[in-house]
């Protein structure tokens, strides 16, 4: 079998006497998107997707009707000693992301998909299930594809007890939720707010976006993330000047959550809430507890390159309802309970529609899949480069669980043959999608003379990782073989 063809799992072989039910739980359970139907002698009549049990779903029948409806169909197929270049473009052609391989009887040996020939392999691609679509169809059944209805409710219940948390409002985007956190705080005109310099901008804008003042705070080696000795100094000269902030954004990079014990001690001390920014941690924990809860509001994003998705969205979250209930109202314009239109101050346009709410609440039955595959997938980089000197890893604390949304790394210059730059560009010419880690806040222009605090007053650390850190490919559906594909490049590179 050649390397970029997959084992079947044995439940993928079915009959046409299942029912439409059994067929989508074996979806489910296998994750693999495709049944294969073969007959009493094993040969393959055709194959079956969720898309194939959907249309029969629409077209009136039940979940006891059995495969016997489906109507026959000629099975694209594969052979063992096909080329991937001929293979890939008959998928193409075909629109499939898989084709069965069989022998010259017609029976099933394996599988190909379409992400082990495909030569792109990108950073962190969406990763759909088999439930998504049967809220979305119920969507657009009841017509409810505003922003509002029964999945936005549902979604927002379901998170909150996901992660064990009182309230939750889902929003259009993370940065929204940022926004409407600082707006629900309090956060005006002249305000100051903290915010850790090592992110992606959309942790820092919405504080412009208030007319406030962002006061930078670096990272600490040891998890990459907010440094409590940065914030204590920052907090200490603040106070002298008569000029505390109004909150902190504390992000959590990379799938891990910062060290809240710390940070909150310091915040709490100087009478200041935090707005967790979990954007990239949902389903990490700190100290027995989840990501998004360890602030005064939490924040979610379900951006596409996320850990789960609706394709783009936010949540805010709470354990403070009247907040909630706050930014609620503003997200939908700051419309007032009255039988008119009437507003008395400015809202946004931020409420999520009722059809991505949909997308969130499949992709949220799947989390825990998603974040046991990403960290195999880093577990994966770490066995395969294993004898490659210059690569350290993004440390894990032992406070908590990393989902290790992106694998990132810093690779030592001196060590390697190239810096970063250049390993990037190798990846990318190789058609391989790696990515700089963040270019910390208080290096982009639009922030320059923002003030910061690095983590000792002679050593910026997010400096020093962005220097020489490297982000590279961690869809959560990455295959061996594609990781190899990464692995072989990166070795031969630096070694």
């Amino acid at each position: 079998m050649s390397e970029w063809m997959t084992s079947l799992d044995e439940r993928q072989l079915v009959d046409q006497s299942i029912t439409l039910q059994n067929a989508l739980q074996l979806l489910d359970n296998t994750a693999r998107g495709i049944l294969l139907i073969v007959d009493d002698k094993g040969l393959l009549l055709r194959t079956v997707t969720d898309g194939d049990i959907r249309r029969l779903l629409l077209a009136g029948l039940t979940m006891q009707d059995t495969l016997n409806v489906l109507p026959d169909q000629l099975p694209i197929v594969a052979h063992p000693d096909e080329e991937a270049s001929v293979l890939l473009e008959r998928m193409k052609q075909n629109v499939v992301n898989q084709i069965p391989v069989v022998d010259d009887t017609g029976k099933p040996l394996s599988l190909v998909d379409l992400k082990d020939i495909d030569d792109t392999i990108l950073l962190s691609t969406p990763h759909m299930g088999v439930l998504e679509s049967s809220y979305i169809e119920d969507a657009f059944r009841t017509n409810w594809i505003a922003p509002v209805g029964p999945n936005i409710d549902a979604f927002e219940k379901e998170l909150a007890d996901k992660v064990g948390v009182g309230h939750a409002a889902a929003v259009t985007s993370g940065t929204a939720a940022i926004h409407l956190a600082l707006k629900v705080l309090g956060v005006d005109k002249g305000d100051r707010v903290f915010c850790s310099s090592f992110t992606f901008v959309a942790s820092a804008n919405p504080i412009l976006y208030l007319g406030a003042e962002p006061v930078f705070i670096d990272s600490e080696p040891a998890s990459w993330n907010m440094s409590p000795k940065a914030l204590e100094r920052a907090m200490s000269e603040a106070k002298s000047e008569g000029r505390l902030p109004r909150a902190v954004v504390v992000v959590n990079l990379y799938g891990q959550s910062a060290d809240y014990t710390p940070i909150c001690e310091i915040c709490d001390h100087y009478g200041v809430a935090i707005v967790e920014d979990a954007a990239e941690s949902l389903g990490a924990s700190y100290k027995e507890k989840s990501s998004g809860t360890l602030g005064r509001v939490g924040v979610f994003s379900f951006n596409g390159n996320k850990i789960i998705t609706t394709s783009g969205g936010g949540m805010l979250v709470s354990d403070d309802e009247e907040l909630v209930t706050k930014a609620k109202y503003l997200s939908t314009q700051a419309k007032e309970p009255v039988p008119y239109y009437h507003h008395v101050e400015v809202g946004y346009n931020y409420r999520m529609s009722n059809i991505l709410a949909g997308i969130g609440r499949g992709q949220l039955k799947v989390l825990d899949e998603r974040v046991e595959a990403r960290r195999k997938v880093f577990q994966c980089y770490v066995d395969l480069l294993d004898d490659v000197d210059g690569i350290t890893w993004m440390p894990e604390r032992d406070y908590g669980i990393s989902t290790r949304w992106l694998t990132t790394a810093t690779i030592d210059p001196k060590v390697s043959r190239a810096d970063n730059k250049k390993i990037i560009s190798e990846l990318n010419r190789n058609h391989i999608e790696a990515r700089h880690v963040w270019k910390p806040m208080h290096e982009q222009p639009i922030y320059s003379g923002a003030r910061y605090y690095p983590h000792n007053e002679n050593e910026s650390v997010s400096d020093g990782l962005f220097k020489d850190g490297i982000c590279l490919p961690s869809s959560s559906h990455l295959s061996l073989h594609q990781q190899e594909r990464v692995a072989s490049i990166l070795r031969g590179f630096i070694k």
